[in-house]
Formats: structure tokens, C-alpha cells, sequence
């Protein structure tokens, strides 16, 4: 009788073993998805630096040096490891030098006026909302997938399955808003 309490102890411990490191794996990837998506968004509004810089060119030709902070911060982030803390250095540089650029408009009014960068400028607007709730997603998933790491049992099943924190996105207080030019 008592073996086959011992046994019956044991299983349950080992599907709950089993139950903890799948849901702790599943986590682990949502995170790693979320990640993804944040990526996905800003290289997509990398994708539509270069198409701003052009149409304001040939408006703004003599404002080189917010034409050129534009490209380098676009290649900074091109550049920059695929990870959140170096990520978000290089999301807040191209933020900076997007504001420049939309605050030229204002001194252009043949810009302001013109179809193709207005739809650029709704563009990576959208794309600006879409990196904050990317963002917002990875930073909830990390937040799960950390509970899910310190709170008993799974953090037993966490430190014998080696599973590790992962960092949070963390834009600067100034970044965090899209750049926005009222015309």
C-alpha cells in the first residue's frame, strides 16, 4: 500500500514537472514572438526612412544636416544588435532625428502640401503605433514569462530547466511618443 502511494506521489510530481516546463517553454516563446514583432515593426519604419528623406530633398535641399542625422540614425539602427536595450537606443536616435525632419515641414509649405510625404508621415505614424504596442506586448509577455519564473512551483522547474530572464523594452520618457506635426 504505501508503494503505490510513493508511485502515485511520484507520477503526479512528474506530470506537474512536465505541466510547469511546457508552460514555462510557451512562455519563454511568446516572448521571443513578441520580440519579433517589435523588430518586424521598426525595420518597416526603417524601410520607410528612405523614401521621406527623398521627397523632402527635393523641397529642403539645403537642410543637409537633418537630411544626413535622418540616414545616420537609420543606419545606426540597422546596425544594432537585435536585442531590447540596444534596440531601444537606436529606436530613440531615429525618433530624435524624425523630429527634426517632421519640424522642417513647417518651414516648407510646398512639403506640407505634398501628397507623397503626407502619406509618408501618416505611414510611420501608423508604424509609430504599431512599435507601441509591440513594444507593450513584449513588455507584458516578459512580465508573464518573469511571474511564471519566480513564483513557486515553476521557479523550481525554471532553475533545473535553466530557463533565463529577458530583458524589457525600455524607450526613453521623450521617445515614446510617435513624432506628430500638425499642419
Amino acid at each position: 500500500m504505501t508503494a503505490l502511494i510513493v508511485i502515485i506521489v511520484l507520477v503526479v510530481v512528474l506530470v506537474l514537472g512536465i505541466v510547469l516546463y511546457n508552460g514555462l517553454v510557451r512562455k519563454r516563446n511568446q516572448v521571443d514572438n513578441a520580440w519579433s514583432q517589435i523588430d518586424v515593426q521598426l525595420k518597416r519604419r526603417l524601410d520607410l526612412i528612405p523614401n521621406l528623406v527623398e521627397t523632402v530633398k527635393g523641397y529642403a535641399a539645403h537642410e543637409r544636416e537633418a537630411l544626413e542625422a535622418v540616414i545616420a540614425a537609420r543606419n545606426t539602427a540597422l546596425a544594432a544588435p537585435s536585442e531590447p536595450a540596444a534596440q531601444a537606443v537606436a529606436d530613440n536616435v531615429v525618433s530624435g532625428a524624425l523630429r527634426q525632419l517632421f519640424a522642417l515641414s513647417e518651414a516648407y509649405p510646398d512639403l506640407k502640401a505634398n501628397q507623397n510625404f503626407l502619406n509618408l508621415q501618416e505611414e510611420l505614424t501608423a508604424t509609430e503605433s504599431r512599435v507601441a504596442y509591440a513594444r507593450q506586448f513584449y513588455n507584458d509577455s516578459v512580465l508573464g514569462y518573469h511571474n511564471s519564473l519566480d513564483t513557486f512551483p515553476s521557479l523550481l522547474v525554471a532553475r533545473l530547466g535553466g530557463f533565463q530572464r529577458k530583458e524589457f523594452f525600455e524607450a526613453e520618457e521623450q521617445a515614446q511618443n510617435p513624432p506628430s506635426v500638425s499642419f
